[in-house]
């Protein structure tokens, strides 16, 4: 029985995938932004343990861990939490920027390295989700898209680190996925959203558990999945 810990388990793909690993039996820790978030996902995740800590501050993680009990074992760390707010450079403050790069980059990076240990004891997994937007930008999405470039290259870099002692590392860039993060991007570009047009969550977590569940003779290190419609 393998011990997972999620980000942004709350909703869309991190919903899905967290409940296909739940209805098989396997461990989840659910990362939560604040105890009432904790409460909220222990409850839609029963046996589930949570950890506390908000991704806007990763400056703070190390303290919020510090109080927590982290789990002995991780086989797979899944990187799903994101934020985005789309506008052009001349328009986009710093505290923009900062929020989308703390959020989608630094943050997972930090969380990384809290859990690199038991990773590497485990021979696990890490999953980056990105975006196709961490593969090529578009007017409108400079911070959104900065922020996922530099998470394609975090994880080119931990796969490097980490190959030889057996650590996996993944990154799956979905397109357009029905989600509430996909209706605030329809609103911020001023258009309808129609959740049926796009990719179903449940098909990007069908992708990240093949890449989980792989045998160990291979490694898929880069998956992209796009709207079928």
């Amino acid at each position: 029985m393998a011990t997972h810990v999620i980000t942004g388990a709350g909703s869309g793909i991190g919903a899905a995938v967290a409940r296909r690993l739940h209805a098989r039996g396997d461990d989840l820790v659910l990362h939560a932004r604040d105890a009432g978030r904790a409460k909220e996902l222990a409850a839609g995740f029963p046996g589930a343990k949570t950890l506390v800590g908000d991704l806007a501050d990763p400056d703070k993680l190390s303290w919020a861990f510090s109080h927590q009990s982290l789990p002995d074992r991780v086989d797979s760390l899944l990187h799903i939490a994101g934020v985005v707010d789309l506008g052009p450079v001349g328009d986009l403050t710093p505290k923009t920027w900062r929020h989308q790069l703390n959020v989608n980059l630094v943050a997972p990076a930090e969380l990384t390295r809290h859990f690199l240990p038991q990773l590497r004891a485990a021979r696990g997994h890490v999953v980056f989700v990105n975006s196709g937007a961490g593969l090529n930008a578009h007017a409108g999405w400079s911070a959104y898209a900065a922020s996922k470039h530099g998470l394609k290259a975090l994880a080119d870099s931990l796969r490097h680190e980490e190959h030889a002692g057996g650590v996996r590392v993944t990154s799956v860039y979905p397109g357009r996925t029905a989600s509430p993060m996909q209706a605030k991007v329809h609103q911020q570009e001023g258009k309808e959203y129609d959740a049926s047009k796009w990719i179903d969550p449940e098909s990007v977590a069908t992708t990240i558990l093949t890449a989980l569940d792989l045998p160990r003779d291979a490694e898929i290190n880069d998956l992209t999945v796009r709207p079928g419609n």
